[in-house]
């Protein structure tokens, strides 16, 4: 699963920060328009969010995730061939299914139907190689871009999509024992009424924390070229996020379990802000840029499976698909906002006023996470 998180995310979700530019010349598109296809996606995503997270909890993520890997091959196939915006953003609509289909937040539904709380391990060894997904795929999307072209690489995207069925096909079906012996029927999906305000805070926090990772996502590339990084030095550097993504989720596999997942993320969403500070002077300074990537990297890695662990110790895990599926409604369609807030940001004044709203967010993002632990803690204590 490790492996085809790394490939899914890389041909997927990764795929507009370095095709991006290049259709927006071919098509001679603005940019809107173009980020916007992946915008567009990202609010299927959240459209779609429940009723992927419940078919998750009912059938098993075996089927549902294949499914969405033959949805992704469909949508770059489409894309690669797309002449009319209508086209292009009908692409894209099947690669927002694909993406809520196969990404993390399947990918954690899948392994909580089959662990339970113990999943809290395995949520964070999957997203070792995942993380890697930009590192990996920025320099061979750059690379299969040059020699093929944007759409020559996009159809190479569709067979790679296909290959990564099998991996998803073994998923096992069962479900966690003690669950599956119960002999009922889950609960519904709302949690308990002492739980809403921390509901309210986690949905806050993963809509933060998931519009951050798309904008920068759309952005990272763009924004240190601009910032006056050479381009082949700013794909370098950019590829240093999934670094530190994958750092980052080692050391929270080796050490982490001595953490609460609360704690945890606390200290990650600590580092985010510092990070942005850092990364407004990498157009002066190499080493800043590569510090800025890598930091932030380390910082939305570990953001990454808090998002997926929090939810084990905060609500009950036998909805866990469904309950998550529905707080996560927010993150998908601010997520789809960002790139295009980012976009108009970048073009109508410039690459670091950007960053400045990055650290704003970060920023919002810390409170949330000190609001969520003090709350965790009243109620732990009551």
């Amino acid at each position: 699963m490790g492996f085809a998180q790394l490939v899914s995310w890389g041909i997927s979700y990764y795929l507009i920060g370095i095709f991006g530019e290049k259709m927006a010349a071919e098509l001679a598109w603005t940019r809107p328009i173009i980020y916007g296809g992946f915008s567009f996606a990202l609010v299927v995503m959240g459209g779609a969010s429940p009723l992927i997270g419940r078919a998750i909890d009912r059938y098993g993520g075996r089927y549902v995730l294949a499914g969405g890997s033959v949805c992704c091959a469909v949508g770059c196939a489409a894309l690669a061939r797309s002449q009319t915006v209508f086209g292009y953003y009908a692409a894209w609509l099947l690669l927002g299914l694909a993406m809520r289909s196969t990404l993390y937040e399947a990918a954690f539904a899948a392994l909580v139907r089959i662990g339970g709380r113990q999943a809290r391990g395995p949520i964070a060894k999957i997203t070792l190689l995942g993380g890697l997904a930009s590192t990996c795929f920025w320099p061979i999307g750059h690379t299969l871009g040059e020699v093929f072209g944007w759409r020559g690489a996009l159809n190479v995207y569709a067979l790679v999509a296909l290959a990564v069925i099998p991996l998803y096909l073994a998923i096992p079906s069962g479900r966690y024992q003690n669950e599956a012996n119960s002999g009922v029927r889950p609960r519904p999906a709302s949690p308990p009424s002492s739980d809403k305000g921390v509901a309210i805070l986690y949905a806050l926090l993963a809509m933060l924390s998931n519009g951050l990772n798309s904008a920068l996502s759309a952005h990272m590339v763009g924004i240190l070229s601009e910032l006056g990084l050479a381009a082949a030095l700013a794909v370098t550097a950019s590829s240093l996020r999934g670094i530190g993504q994958s750092a980052a989720r080692l050391a929270e596999v080796l050490f982490g379990g001595r953490l609460h997942p609360i704690v945890l993320n606390l200290m990650a969403a600590f580092v985010m802000p510092l990070c942005f500070v850092v990364g407004l002077a990498s157009g002066q300074s190499l080493a800043a840029a590569m510090a800025f990537t890598f930091f932030y990297g380390a910082s939305t890695g570990i953001l990454t499976i808090t998002r997926g662990t929090l939810p084990l110790v905060l609500f009950d895990t036998t909805t866990y698909g469904a309950h998550v599926g529905k707080l996560l409604v927010p993150s998908f369609l601010f997520a789809a906002a960002s790139p295009l807030l980012f976009a108009a940001v970048i073009e109508r004044y410039d690459a670091k006023r950007s960053l400045f709203l990055a650290l704003f967010l970060a920023l919002v993002m810390l409170a949330v996470s000190l609001a969520l632990r003090a709350r965790a803690n009243r109620r732990a204590a009551s």
